[in-house]
């Protein structure tokens, strides 16, 4: 009888430029713990089931001197919230943080917020109804 290998996703890698603001952003405001950290290099954050980690982007891909570095991909990091979406999406936008409207859709128990973090990576909050 053959034995079926089994996959858990235990960590997603983001690219970044600029990891203190994304260290401090998650950190302080998601209240994700630090796992490891090459300070400017490597940082590993405890998300619950999953880790989210950033390793700095290469020289290739550095901005010019004085401009912002923005993440350009196709990923949505989803975080699942416990709390008060509406609450929470107010003290992201009193902090100035890119966030949209809280919405609904037909067909899911769920209430969605999307925003973007310091350098562009697009997240969004998902609660639960019951």
């Amino acid at each position: 009888m053959e034995t079926r290998t089994t996959f858990t996703l235990t960590r997603i890698i983001v690219f970044g430029h600029r990891l203190d603001l994304l260290k401090s952003f998650y950190v302080n405001d998601f209240n994700f713990t630090v796992v490891e950290e090459i300070e400017n290099q490597w940082l590993v954050l405890n998300a619950g089931h999953t880790e989210l980690a950033f390793h700095k982007v290469g020289p290739g891909y550095e901005p010019p001197a004085g401009e912002k570095f923005v993440a350009e991909s196709n990923t949505k990091l989803v975080f699942g919230i416990s709390g008060d979406i509406y609450h929470f999406r107010e003290k992201l936008a009193r902090e100035g943080v890119d966030i949209g409207d809280v919405k609904k859709f037909d067909g899911i128990n769920s209430l969605f917020c999307d925003g973007h973090d310091p350098e562009g990576n697009v997240f969004q909050l998902e609660q639960k109804l019951a």
